[in-house]
């Protein structure tokens, strides 16, 4: 039987934590993310090249002899507890994450130094909702070359490479200047989906699409919970904030009885999705109970953290429902994020089948 995890934060991983929230403190402020949403380049790269070149954050899950940093999981969950807390528009889960994990499983190095220094930008071309064990599109592979279309790729607008399913079994690298990639309506402005339209695409294979895919699925699953885990300790801590600074009739509204049962509660889910997401993260970081941590954590995160969004937007009132305010991008962010990777009921399933537990 394997040792219980440490689910504590390292003092590496708090002082991690404290570089990045500086960092996004100083170039990542609600307004500005607002106003990229309102743009036709919602991706803010500068932040993005400050993260991944100038803090070496894109290759945490890369190798050092690959060019990336060689950490784990933990240290990746933390920078996304953080993005979470930010809505960050960057794709470091689609790119340091999920497309990076795929190319470890391939094994192609030059690709992964690549991701990893941040010279360029990977998306896995697999629709955003699909869970870890769910079958994904392929695209047709004739001569070599790529013909098909994918919908609800995450980050495509973004990318420089598309690692993309063929129809034999294998995983291509596409360059996106060989691809049209067209937005999509989404709700979560800050992380845009997009089609894909491949026409006599160019394609190098670099591995095989059955292995990778859902690997990469899973670690996207598994470190999704601390992106929901950010948005949720957001919204805890601002409503708080906002509770003990509104007044009405002459006195805190955070002191209101109701209110405090609603923020105890609140906490309490809060506390407990710190717990299944840590335990993911450790999972992929050990490699043990892998599954099984990923669909925990999924299964619980997903409402946890639309219930903190749900919450925060009515505890703050009027000015919870106005554009200007950031808490429509927390709820936004915990809706997307809670059918992306599976949805909960998806990962419950799973669950069950892992567990042996019959349906009724």
């Amino acid at each position: 039987m394997s040792a219980q995890p440490d689910l504590l934060y390292s003092e590496e991983e708090e002082a991690l934590r404290a570089a990045v929230r500086d960092l996004l403190t100083d170039r990542c402020d609600p307004a500005g993310v607002i106003a990229r949403t309102e743009s036709d380049a919602p991706h803010d790269l500068g932040v993005w090249k400050a993260l991944a070149d100038g803090m070496g954050l894109a290759g945490l899950l890369v190798p050092e002899a690959d060019g990336g940093q060689g950490a784990t999981h933990r240290e990746a969950a933390v920078v996304l507890e953080e993005l979470g807390r930010s809505v960050a528009p960057v794709p470091y889960l689609t790119s340091a994450v999920v497309a990076t994990e795929a190319l470890l499983e391939c094994g192609d190095r030059e690709l992964l130094g690549r991701l990893a220094t941040g010279r360029a930008v990977g998306a896995l071309a697999v629709a955003l909702h699909l869970a870890p064990g769910a079958a994904f599109r392929t695209v047709r592979v004739e001569d070599g070359l790529l013909h098909g279309e994918l919908t609800g790729i995450a980050d495509a607008a973004c990318a420089d490479v598309l690692l993309v399913p063929g129809d034999d079994g294998g995983l291509y690298a596409v360059e996106a200047a060989d691809a049209t990639v067209t937005g999509q309506v989404s709700l979560d402005l800050t992380r845009p989906l997009a089609t894909v339209t491949l026409d006599r695409a160019p394609g190098r294979r670099v591995g095989d699409a059955a292995a990778a895919v859902p690997r990469a699925l899973r670690a996207g699953a598994g470190l999704l919970a601390a992106e929901q885990l950010g948005v949720a300790e957001w919204s805890l801590t601002e409503t708080v904030r906002y509770l003990k600074e509104r007044k009405q009739f002459n006195r805190p509204v955070g002191g209101f009885q109701a209110l405090k049962h609603r923020l105890a509660q609140l906490w309490l889910e809060t506390v407990n999705l710190r717990a299944a997401a840590r335990n993911a993260a450790a999972a992929l970081a050990s490699g043990d109970d892998t599954a099984v941590a990923v669909a925990v954590a999924q299964a619980y995160a997903a409402p946890a953290a639309v219930r903190a969004a749900e919450e925060a937007l009515q505890l703050h009132a009027g000015i919870g429902m106005t554009w200007e305010h950031p808490v429509h991008l927390r709820l936004k962010r915990a809706k997307a994020d809670s059918i992306a990777y599976g949805t909960a009921g998806a990962h419950r399933a799973e669950l069950a089948d892992l567990v042996d537990l019959p349906a009724p």
